[in-house]
């Protein structure tokens, strides 16, 4: 790696496994049936760093520092990223006076590093009511830690990032959060798990379709509103069915009642009622999947002026708004339950709960509330 190799190239050429090898770059010791690979020195060099900074490292530091040396010159000399040593600086560097010494550095990391440590929502019992009251409220741990940022701007003891949220819930033994509040998150797991991607794919229908490479160029890149993405989530035994639809630029969420079926005639007149509640101009478009629901779409197309362009088949990522919108969907109708049972009132109610969410993309922004702006103009 030192001639400009990536992991993976170095990994190959020396025959090791790539986690293997940042293993070894990291300083980590071998263990389990890795104990027969050859040592570290045999692959890097004797002078290439250790996982952590020692004291000498520190040393070095704070020397040239007070010469006046760029982070990104240190990091150079000690073989380390500069984020590395910046880091370093910011943490341990004397509260007061801004100064860094090393023999103090070195004791303020070695205070740090023993573990395990109690975590900071176990410590601040009004940060952890915080957190587990928004989690009842289906908020995710993203949004949550967004949420805190915003209220208590001045109180960092009141600041986490997501990932601290998860951890909370989800290691073992820890109790800083409610376990049963697992079941609030979209996943609704209390462990994780590797994502899988279904491969499952919908048969093709025989009507002429128009694709999605023919959509207008302002629906992909979301400037102008008006394009949903639609799709169906689908109940116990293939029995019951919620329509679902998403407007790309917005991300406003509608739901669609089937309480009869969902075949193409009865997917087509729920659609065609849905569309009509809308204005003209923010109904452009619809694009979907070569479903048979949609097998009607041309009678669809006729009554309501809407084209609708199709997504390439195995390609959910065409339709990525309204794919992540199906799950968290599945937040409030779990997959094997019978859809059929809510009410259109219900579905109404879902939609706005999930409207009034802030959202990432959105700025933290609501959909309800980047809908009306487009409404008022």
């Amino acid at each position: 790696m030192q001639q400009g190799l990536s992991n993976k190239e170095a990994c190959r050429i020396v025959g090791i496994n790539p986690k293997t090898g940042r293993r070894w770059r990291n300083g980590r010791s071998v263990s389990g049936r890795n104990k027969a690979a050859p040592p570290i020195h045999a692959v890097v060099p004797p002078s290439a760093p250790s996982r952590y900074l020692c004291e000498a490292d520190r040393i070095h530091i704070a020397d040239r520092l007070r010469e006046k040396a760029t982070v990104r010159s240190i990091a150079a000399e000690l073989g380390r990223s500069p984020s590395t040593v910046s880091r370093e600086i910011r943490r341990n560097r004397h509260p007061g006076s801004g100064a860094y010494r090393p023999h103090a550095a070195q004791a303020r990391a070695d205070a740090r590093r023993p573990r395990p440590k109690p975590g900071k929502i176990a410590r601040n019992l009004e940060l952890r009511d915080f957190i587990q009251d928004h989690l009842t409220l289906r908020w995710s741990p993203e949004q949550i830690c967004q949420a805190l940022h915003a209220q208590f701007p001045d109180r960092p003891e009141m600041h986490v990032v997501h990932e601290t949220v998860y951890q909370a819930l989800y290691v073992q033994g820890r109790g800083e959060l409610r376990r049963e509040l697992a079941r609030a998150l979209r996943s609704g797991r209390a462990r994780r798990k590797p994502q899988r991607q279904a491969a499952a794919r919908q048969p093709r229908f025989t009507e002429p379709m128009v694709m999605i490479s023919e959509r207008p160029a302002e629906a992909e890149d979301r400037a102008v509103p008006g394009h949903w993405e639609g799709d169906l989530i689908i109940g116990k035994d293939n029995a019951s069915a919620i329509g679902t639809l998403v407007e790309r630029a917005t991300r406003y969420v509608m739901l669609v009642h089937l309480p009869h079926g969902r075949t193409a005639e009865h997917v087509r007149d729920a659609l065609v009622d849905t569309v009509q509640t809308l204005p003209g101009h923010l109904v452009r478009s619809l694009t979907w999947d070569q479903g048979s629901e949609m097998a009607a779409h041309k009678s669809f197309t006729i009554a309501t002026d809407v084209p609708v362009y199709f997504c390439d088949p195995a390609s959910p990522w065409q339709r990525g708004s309204n794919e992540n919108t199906n799950g968290l969907l599945r937040q409030y109708f779990p997959k094997g339950t019978d859809l059929s049972v809510h009410s259109r009132e219900h579905l109404d109610e879902v939609a706005a709960q999930l409207n009034g969410r802030p959202r990432k993309t959105l700025g933290w922004e609501t959909p309800a509330e980047r809908l009306h702006k487009l409404l008022a103009a």
